[in-house]
């Protein structure tokens, strides 16, 4: 069984179906994945940059890092859980989607920057705060970071602007029609608020 096949099934099981026929269901799912993205890649981004030394540095790199940990952890929970389920609801549209394969490409990216840097800065930041100076590898590290999660966030943000051709459009019919536009544009203004929301919130927490 190919991966087409594979992506096929999964988009016409029960579950799938379900979502992305739903009225409700879906925008919301879409809302939890946009937030999660906003808090997952903004406490990464908060902590990158007191890894450049450009933000909070009144406050050490490990009170950072592990103030903003649990947030991340939600972050990340909702980034996986909502994107899968979003994934299966159209999986033949992203199979045929090159931004779709980019962000997962750059997400993929992220794992293996945050593995590779574990030991040397983000599970080594009591060395580093006793520097006498933020070490290079640090702020390479963080730089790298940023670029990835700036790809990722632009990748993702182009998915819905990419044009299957009609003899690759899936075969189904979005039911919800344009009450589906209208959830979708509350949808977008629900996670612009909350994502920045959340991240504020967590901001003032840490003082």
């Amino acid at each position: 069984m190919s991966i087409l096949e594979i992506f096929r099934w999964v988009q016409w099981t029960h579950f799938a179906t379900a979502l992305r026929e739903s009225e409700l269901v879906y925008p919301l799912v879409m809302t939890g994945h946009l937030t999660g993205m906003g808090l997952f890649g903004g406490m990464i981004a908060m902590t990158d940059l007191r890894l450049l030394g450009w933000a909070m540095t009144g406050m050490s790199i490990t009170d950072v890092v592990e103030q903003l940990r649990p947030w991340k952890r939600i972050g990340f929970v909702l980034v996986v859980g909502c994107g899968l389920s979003l994934l299966a609801s159209k999986a033949e549209y992203y199979y045929h989607n090159p931004f779709y394969w980019t962000k997962m490409t750059l997400l993929a990216l992220v794992g293996v920057h945050a593995i590779v840097f574990h030991r040397s800065v983000y599970g080594n930041t009591k060395a580093l705060d006793s520097a006498p100076k933020i070490p290079r590898i640090a702020k390479i590290a963080a730089c790298i970071s940023l670029l990835l999660w700036l790809g990722l966030v632009a990748a993702g943000r182009s998915i819905a602007y990419f044009d299957v051709p009609d003899n690759l459009r899936p075969n189904y019919q979005d039911h919800a029609g344009a009450l589906r536009h209208t959830s979708m544009a509350i949808t977008m203004l629900a996670a612009s608020v909350a994502a920045p929301t959340a991240t504020c919130a967590v901001v003032a927490a840490m003082k």
